[in-house]
């Protein structure tokens, strides 16, 4: 059956097809990051507008990928491009390679939106800021370990690129899980200085965390793993009541769920103040963007000057140890800066917020409806504008949890939806925008009813 859909694929997509030929010639694998991959090839995109996004062979697809969520207004959102170029023209330039003022108001921003961040600083990616954010608790706490999750992904680098999707196998003990390396190239040392953890297990965490409290520097954590799976509120508080006690740092990872399950992310909805926040995503309107922000006290480590006034302590006695280093030439770029502003004015409109959050809602109520109807386990996990279809009874808790999902099914079904002009790479998450209408989602359903009646026909 899988050869039958790959075969329709590749007839409905030629030019992608031919496009990924060209591209292997020159980029390894034909793709310049392996999650844009699906087999038989990728589709390759020529134009996006609102919540479509049209191929080169002129298919059009409602688009739940959104980029992997960072578009929340959706494609091209006349805001966002009138900020950018409004930028630039008025600018006179890129960028300026100083400081500027767009900084210092985009901090101000997420300083009243984030109950966790006093201070703040700018990255290119979500993925450079959770980067900082475990060098900032190693200097702060002076302890040379992290730990993290099994099952949440935090960027594509050695020590956070362990235990995301490990084999049963390897996984170990589930109150205890193993570091299992997701790619090759990674170097031991960072299996035996990340401990792995298991989420929203309490009591589990807190024996690791007690026996190893003396190495830990922080716990890194996506407080919604994947973007769909949420922390118990039980787990989240123990978490944080454990950390303040173990002089451990909390670092949260709202890549993903920055701005979409409140403008002010997970941190909001839970009622937590994390030590460090990774922010990303939607936070640059589409453009490239990371920032990470903290409590001051841990934040100023990050100044030339490691904390002290240059003013009154004087540069020249800045001593480069007692700071922590962190640059990029990109970093707060104007442009980007300007359309994330962009963004966060158009998703703090009245009401705004609440007509996404009505909207994924109505999708998820409607496909449970219809999943049951053909008497296939189903259910839609997540919160705010992000959720995942996973065709398993009972709750699903942690990453695994997730084996109980019939994903073969599931795969089959994503490929049909493509063929119905509904896009997300086969297996992922759906996010929704402020673009997605009720037609959109009147649209989804009836392609996912004739996705399932397709795939139960064949089988």
């Amino acid at each position: 059956m899988e050869v039958l859909l790959l075969a329709q694929i590749r007839s409905n997509t030629k030019q992608s097809a031919e496009s990924f030929e060209k591209a292997k010639k020159v980029i390894p694998g034909g793709v310049t990051a392996n999650i844009k991959h699906i087999a038989p090839h990728p589709i390759f995109m020529d134009k996006g507008n609102g919540s479509k996004l049209y191929d080169v062979d002129g298919n059009e697809y409602i688009d739940y990928l959104l980029c992997y969520g960072a578009l929340i207004l959706g494609h091209g959102h006349s805001k966002v491009i009138e900020a950018a170029m409004n930028q630039m023209k008025d600018a006179g330039t890129t960028i300026f390679g100083t400081p500027h003022r767009l900084e210092t108001t985009m901090v101000e921003k997420l300083i009243s939106l984030y109950p966790g961040i006093e201070m703040a600083r700018f990255t290119n990616s979500g993925l450079e800021a959770t980067l900082l954010a475990i060098r900032m608790a190693m200097a702060y706490t002076g302890k040379p370990k992290l730990a993290k999750f099994e099952g949440h992904y935090h960027g594509g680098y050695d020590q956070v690129l362990l235990s995301v999707n490990p084999e049963e196998k390897r996984a170990g003990n589930r109150e205890q899980p193993n570091a299992v390396p997701e790619s090759r190239g990674i170097p031991d040392y960072y299996l035996e200085n990340t401990i792995i953890l298991p989420f929203n297990d309490l009591d589990a965490t807190e024996k690791i965390l007690r026996d190893r409290a003396h190495e830990i520097s922080s716990i890194i954590m996506e407080p919604v793993q994947g973007g769909f799976i949420p922390a118990d509120q039980d787990f989240i508080d123990g978490l944080r009541k454990l950390t303040e006690e173990l002089g451990i740092l909390l670092i949260f990872d709202e890549v993903k769920t920055g701005f979409r399950l409140a403008l002010g992310g997970a941190q909001e909805i839970y009622g937590i103040k994390p030590d460090l926040t990774a922010l990303g995503k939607v936070l640059g309107g589409g453009f490239p963007v990371g920032a990470i922000g903290g409590k001051k006290e841990i934040m100023e480590i990050s100044a030339p000057d490691g904390g002290r006034d240059i003013l009154t302590a004087g540069a020249e006695n800045a001593n480069k140890q007692d700071a922590l280093f962190h640059s990029g030439t990109y970093n707060g770029h104007p442009t980007v800066l300007a359309s994330g502003l962009a963004t966060i004015e158009v998703l703090e409109q009245e009401g705004i917020m609440d007509e996404v959050f009505a909207n994924t809602k109505l999708l998820r109520n409607e496909l449970e409806k219809l999943y049951e109807r053909y008497g296939i386990p189903m259910q839609t996990v997540g919160v705010g504008t992000i959720f995942n279809i996973i065709l398993a009874e009972g709750s699903i808790r942690n990453y695994r949890d997730m084996n109980k999902a019939d994903t073969a099914l599931r795969k089959e079904l994503d490929y049909e939806l493509l063929e119905h002009g509904v896009y997300t790479k086969p297996l992922n998450r759906y996010s929704m925008s402020v673009a997605h209408t009720e037609e959109d989602i009147a649209r989804t359903i009836g392609a996912h009813e004739k996705a399932i009646k397709t795939v139960l026909q064949k089988r």
